[in-house]
């Protein structure tokens, strides 16, 4: 009995020890863990702080416009102050912007001679997350975005002080990763010093002249055209098929016209209708693209972006800088007279898309894309050629169709937006849009945000020549808040405008900082593009046309 008792009392021992040992090591590693938690979090918690003090660091250095352990600033150094402390750069690239000069970690970007942008991929960038930014400084003035076949960027962008912004660079945040570290951070400014500088040294009559955008006649310089360019000083030119015969005689006549402007304080805008499919202005033996329809029927975005890139190898080979182009209307109407096959699509998203890659493409090498037309010519049963197309729909219906490939060009940076002639009588029942104010500064400056050049739409087309005087048009086309207008034929007409706007400054119905606005504007772009007029040599047809040819076996097959 008692042996049964103490065999009894041993294994209660043994079970109470066992269970004591049990208990005490699963107790003992959660201690453990929660320590180690602990610890990890502080840990986090202070490379927290250490970034968000890089973040805070740079935000104070950027309202001097600099970036960290760089010593020049935006806005004050220039080129040869570079040069002289830090030698060549690595490579120079030229975009739409302006020259940029690549060192190891550092890029800079210059308009003329001055720095405008200091960018930074040094390495304590990624340390910095998007939320990291977030917390810092709070959400962005603005939110942008690029993207090309290769990248896709979110940027940040924080307007520091009047003079400067910070724009932070990031990959676009995915599914899998949504919190993506920096790529690189840019301190940037708009000279707008020297412009307002050039302005200011500019007589009426030369400032009116810049807000002009002259055809011309002939295939030789004439007269009339070396007139405007002499004695009326125009902004512009725009050349139409009729004018380009041949390639030698195209590169002829485009040195002619750059000659005849080496004495103006400003190069001339040298445009062209170069779309691809139907409308295209260069001379043969060079290739065609496909229309617009069948390039969104592809619906790829770096086949529109390459043909934009071609366009503009293309128009740059024979001296021109702009292109009216790419169409941003959607084809919603299948009775339009003049869009049709022009338009990418009639869903408005693939317009978006393909638009602004032909756009950047275009941009990428320097030549200055002109969207249009604004507010949207899809819907209508009337060609502006001949008359004047009305479009009865609400600011709400445009808002879901027509404006929405526009908006997004816009928030993708275009520079000129060309706003049509249509009628629209629920907007503005009196002006079309090109001479409204409702629409272009109503609609597209305020509503849209646009703070580039609004060009209109040739002003001696039937849709207002059959119903204003063109001068009188012109003027209030400006009053509305147009940048540039277009004058397409006859010089008569283009005397007659700028002779119209003269005389309603002179009698206080346009005010004079009203003009100096858009000339501030046109040299800013003219600046941003580096317009120089430079002489061009024959065009290499062949090379352009295997280049071509490339991109659409790539893609056409």
């Amino acid at each position: 009995m008692h042996k049964r008792r103490r065999g009894l009392l041993l294994v209660l021992v043994i079970m109470l020890m066992g269970l004591f040992l049990f208990f005490g090591m699963k107790l003992r590693p959660a201690t453990q863990t929660t320590t180690r938690n602990s610890e990890s979090s502080a840990v986090q918690e202070e490379m927290s702080e250490n970034v968000g003090d890089i973040v805070q660091d740079i935000a104070h250095l950027a309202q001097e416009g600099r970036a960290p352990d760089i010593p020049f600033a935006a806005g004050e150094a220039d080129q040869q102050a570079v040069h002289a402390k830090w030698g060549k750069p690595l490579q120079v690239t030229e975009s739409a912007n302006g020259q940029y000069e690549e060192y190891q970690d550092v890029t800079i970007g210059y308009q003329g001679s001055k720095a405008f942008d200091i960018r930074s991929f040094k390495e304590d960038m990624k340390k910095i997350h998007l939320t990291d930014i977030k917390n810092k400084l709070g959400e962005p003035d603005e939110v942008r975005y690029y993207q090309d076949p290769t990248t896709k960027q979110i940027i940040f962008v924080y307007q520091v002080n009047d003079k400067y912004q910070l724009k932070w660079i990031l990959p676009k945040p995915t599914d899998s990763d949504a919190n993506p570290v920096v790529h690189h951070i840019s301190v940037y400014t708009e000279l707008t010093e020297q412009v307002t500088d050039t302005v200011e040294q500019m007589t009426l009559d030369e400032k009116i002249g810049q807000m002009m955008f002259a055809g011309v006649s002939g295939t030789t310089l004439q007269q009339e055209t070396t007139s405007l360019i002499h004695d009326y000083k125009v902004g512009g030119l725009i050349l139409y098929g009729n004018n380009l015969d041949t390639p030698q005689q195209t590169v002829t006549l485009m040195n002619a016209l750059m000659a005849a402007n080496v004495n103006n304080q400003l190069p001339l805008f040298l445009g062209t209708d170069q779309e691809g499919g139907k409308v295209v202005r260069l001379p043969g033996p060079l290739k065609n693209f496909p229309t617009n329809q069948r390039i969104g029927d592809i619906n790829q975005s770096s086949l529109s972006f390459a043909v934009g890139q071609l366009l503009g190898e293309q128009l740059k080979a024979f001296g021109f800088n702009l292109d009216f182009a790419p169409v941003l209307d959607v084809n919603s109407n299948p009775n339009n007279p003049i869009i049709g096959d022009r338009s990418f699509s009639n869903d408005p998203d693939i317009v978006s898309k393909l638009g602004i890659e032909t756009m950047k493409g275009l941009e990428s090498k320097q030549v200055i894309p002109v969207v249009k037309h604004f507010p949207g010519h899809g819907d209508t049963a009337v060609d502006s050629h001949l008359e004047l197309p009305k479009v009865t729909k609400s600011l709400d219906d445009l808002n879901q169709l027509e404006l929405v490939p526009f908006k997004a060009a816009i928030d993708n940076g275009a520079d000129v937006v060309m706003v049509a002639h249509i009628l629209l009588p629920k907007i503005d029942p009196q002006y079309p849009s090109s001479m409204s104010k409702d629409v272009i500064t109503g609609m597209l400056r305020e509503q849209l945000d646009f703070d580039g050049v609004v060009m209109t739409d040739d002003m001696t087309m039937k849709a207002i020549t059959n119903h204003f005087d063109i001068g009188r048009a012109a003027v209030d086309s400006v009053k509305a808040g147009s940048d540039v207008i277009l004058i397409a034929h006859e010089y008569a007409n283009v005397t007659a405008a700028i002779q119209a706007v003269k005389a309603a400054v002179n009698k206080g119905e346009i005010t004079e900082d009203r003009i100096d606005d858009s000339v501030r504007r046109i040299i800013a772009l003219k600046q941003k593009y580096q317009l120089a007029n430079q002489p061009v040599k024959a065009v290499d047809i062949n090379s352009l046309n295997t280049d071509i040819e490339k991109v659409l076996n790539m893609y056409m097959k």
